[in-house]
């Protein structure tokens, strides 16, 4: 292993690229995780990547149908998807994936405004990590765990070596959180069809 984080491994029974960071203890003839990075609180653990099938089957009952854009940033590198985990329950996600402040992924020029606003946050430069969507069931808001993850994030991403992280938001919890944690804000950018905030947090290594 490389910078702390796994290997890839193949899941015998899912057939499909898998990785953890959780320990937990499984019969024989299934996939045994691997050691965790980070130790949270009580039983949630912050696990990196997830059976295509069992996200997917989380995410209907969660959020909806699962988009054709989140699907090809998890089927492009695994470790884009972060899911909150309560022994074997899901109770939230992240998907994250790389961009810059020309286009949000390649092939997908962002527009003007967008392209002006991310520029003056990022001052000069041009590459960091977008936290594209995050989300935890409401029954389990309120609890702290939005605090956690930031914390497990922001960490995680900076040994992976990117420089930055960009956060668009309108959710008042999300925008008090991001505000707390000393992320430079611009407003004016349209998301889902929703005037919100741009966030930019550069990482400290």
């Amino acid at each position: 292993m490389r910078g702390g984080l796994p290997r890839r491994v193949r899941s015998p029974r899912l057939g499909e690229l898998y990785l953890s960071f959780i320990t937990v203890s499984l019969p024989s003839n299934r996939f045994n995780p691997l050691r965790p990075l980070r130790q949270t609180r009580g039983p949630l653990e912050f696990v990196v990547g997830c059976g295509l099938d069992e996200f997917e089957a989380y995410y209907k009952r969660a959020v909806g149908e699962l988009g054709s854009i989140e699907r090809r940033y998890i089927e492009d590198d695994p470790s884009h998807l972060i899911v909150w985990r309560e022994g074997s329950e899901i109770l939230g996600h992240a998907l994250w994936h790389e961009s810059n402040t020309e286009e949000h992924r390649k092939g997908d020029p962002r527009d003007d405004q967008d392209r002006e606003l991310l520029r003056i946050l990022a001052e000069g430069k041009k590459r960091f990590v977008e936290l594209h969507e995050l989300w935890l069931r409401r029954e389990h808001r309120g609890k702290g765990y939005g605090k956690l993850f930031f914390d497990f994030f922001e960490d995680f991403i900076a040994k992976k070596g990117h420089d930055a992280i960009v956060y668009y938001a309108y959710d008042p919890a999300a925008l008090a959180m991001c505000r707390k944690r000393g992320y430079k804000e611009a407003y004016g950018v349209e998301s889902g069809g929703a005037i919100c905030c741009v966030f930019y947090l550069p990482i400290k290594k």
